[in-house]
């Protein structure tokens, strides 16, 4: 893929959108859906039905400054133990409210440092989650690992409780960035990591790199990328760094003098993209690659690729249930969020009900959008055939909203009798184009750098 001078024209390199990990975007949810809602959307899950689980956990021993998640530092156990015990509460919630015979088909632990637990932490709260909804029989259980915060006890709770996907936070290998963004983390450990989460039967690996970081040059990112291929993750997200120190604090402590201009990040993209396609992984989406017997490549090839809070998924559960502070759902009815504050969500918890304190109910075209918008950054590729069969829309409806896209980008987008399509070459523009079939105020929103 070469620099089309159209993506400069067009704004590219001065815009900033969301990632359309949801729609509305976070940033739209109001403080009208509450515990109510969420308990009435958890009971209206069909009997028997299969539903993804995700399990924030806020807490790290060291804050990492190009994070900008929400999380909080920890020296000691206690927080840690105190919070595992008000999971088990709400977990205790979940089962009173849930439909008889659910499943999992996905549980992904996330934060913050969701390995920072115990080993007996891990097994107690995984046993009170698969008591309660256990996991199906081709359910995956995936853990966010920080080869920092891992050790042989907890690797072998995570195993024996059924974990068979790991995700390994890299970033970067150079020393001088890892130095510049607070996250030192060598190549050898994260090797020795990979091999120990491997040589326990676990059967896929995935990795996150980024690209967009301080003093990050393409002979930098080459050798990061080429080491980190030399761990042959089955999956890679290829992330783009948000420098938004305006929303992290602790992003104020990277030097914004160091940071790759938009035109560079487009470059660091490109010379890492070139040496996963050239390792034989299939490119997904706008920023993830898969080795092409990974489950993600195939649900690409069979058109059911999916995208939600953790990016690109091979999961079609129409339900995504988060618990623990911060943690966002998803229903067909709408988006609920969780009190962001440990404190506020443990208080709600303690006193018997969920913390849902903001999110937003599907109205109008909302359901539409999202299809379409999702269908973009999935497939860059939207049918009229799928949207006719799935929504109640009328073709003319459909070609307004095409032609409006159109009407912005020319020739960078194809309208046909199929669908919308967006070609290679305008593909780092997807976002944008995303952007054209979003309702709401974007501007309202700081969002992230478009490329």
């Amino acid at each position: 893929m070469t620099h089309d001078p159209q993506l400069a024209r067009l704004g590219l390199f001065d815009a900033r959108v969301p990632r359309y990990t949801s729609y509305p975007t976070a940033p739209h949810f109001g403080s009208n859906i509450g515990p109510s809602d969420f308990a009435r959307w958890i009971e209206a899950i069909p009997e028997g039905s299969a539903v993804s689980l995700y399990i924030h956990v806020p807490f790290c021993r060291r804050l990492c400054w190009f994070c900008a998640c929400r999380t909080q530092g920890t020296t000691s156990d206690e927080p840690v133990i105190a919070y595992v015990e008000t999971l088990k509460a709400e977990i205790a919630l979940l089962r009173a409210h849930l439909p008889r015979g659910v499943r999992l088909s996905r549980l992904h632990w996330g934060g913050g440092t969701p390995t920072l637990l115990s080993g007996d932490l891990m097994r107690d709260l995984a046993g009170t989650i698969f008591d309660v909804v256990p996991l199906a029989e081709d359910g995956e259980f995936s853990v966010e690992i920080d080869p920092n915060e891992i050790d042989d006890a907890r690797l072998d709770a995570l195993a024996a409780a059924g974990m068979n996907r790991a995700s390994i936070g890299v970033q970067d290998f150079d020393p001088l960035i890892q130095k510049a963004i607070g996250r030192e983390q060598s190549y050898q450990l994260t090797r020795d990591v990979a091999e120990r989460i491997r040589a326990r039967g676990v059967a896929s690996l995935n990795a996150d790199i980024l690209y967009g970081l301080p003093f990050q040059t393409g002979p930098r990112i080459s050798d990061s990328v080429q080491k980190l291929l030399t761990l042959s993750p089955d999956r890679v997200a290829l992330y783009g760094y948000a420098h938004v120190p305006w929303m992290s604090r602790r992003q104020q402590m990277i030097p914004s003098d160091a940071m790759p201009t938009p035109e560079e990040r487009l470059s660091l993209f490109e010379t890492a993209r070139q040496l996963f396609l050239w390792d034989g992984y299939v490119e997904v989406g706008i920023d993830h690659f898969a080795k092409p017997e990974d489950g993600m490549a195939r649900a690409l090839k069979a058109g059911t690729l999916r995208r939600n809070f953790q990016g690109y998924t091979d999961d079609t559960a129409p339900v995504l249930i988060g618990l623990g502070a911060s943690s966002i759902s998803r229903f067909p009815q709408g988006f609920a969020q969780n009190a962001s504050a440990t404190a506020a969500h443990t208080k709600a918890i303690r006193e018997g009900q969920f913390s849902t304190h903001r999110g937003h109910a599907f109205t109008g075209e909302d359901t539409l959008r999202a299809r379409i918008i999702e269908a973009l950054m999935c497939d860059f590729f939207v049918s009229r055939a799928e949207l006719l069969r799935d929504f109640d829309v009328t073709p003319a409806r459909i070609e307004a909203l095409f032609q409006r896209a159109a009407e912005e980008f020319g020739d960078m987008v194809r309208v046909t009798e199929e669908g919308f399509l967006i070609p290679e070459r305008a593909r780092p523009l997807t976002r944008m184009i995303a952007r054209a079939f979003d309702a709401y105020d974007s501007a309202k929103a700081k969002h992230s750098s478009a490329i």
